[in-house]
């Protein structure tokens, strides 16, 4: 039995409420990298808003599960990639986000998840 862990890319695309895709994607890495696995987390279009701070989600009576981002780093996460341009496209900047990420150019994205042996997107 190989020991080798398997490189594993989750893209969020969705943005923090209206459906489940972006608790469910870090609950995933959480568990993912329970099991050894290399992942890479990738924050793309609308899914840039998971991150921005503050968010109060209790007046439409969602789960603030952005503050359990933080956790990525507690669990050996280190791969965080935020697309520049999205950010740039919604007058976000990188100081307003809950964690620290590395900003990649959209063209740099491709490069970055061909080298991944499984990509998720939610």
């Amino acid at each position: 039995m190989s020991h080798l862990s398997t490189s594993i890319a989750i893209i969020n695309t969705s943005p923090p409420y209206g459906s489940s895709g972006g608790q469910e994607s870090l609950d995933m890495a959480l568990a993912l990298s329970n099991f050894a696995q290399n992942v890479s987390v990738f924050f793309i279009e609308d899914g840039v808003l998971q991150l921005l701070v503050p968010q109060n989600p209790t007046v439409i009576d969602a789960k603030a599960y952005y503050k359990t981002f933080a956790a990525l780093e507690f669990y050996d996460i280190e791969n965080i990639y935020v697309c520049k341009q999205s950010l740039l496209q919604r007058g976000i900047e990188a100081s307003q986000l809950c964690i620290p990420v590395t900003l990649i150019e959209y063209e740099d994205m491709s490069k970055l998840l061909s080298k991944q042996q499984h990509v998720m997107s939610f």
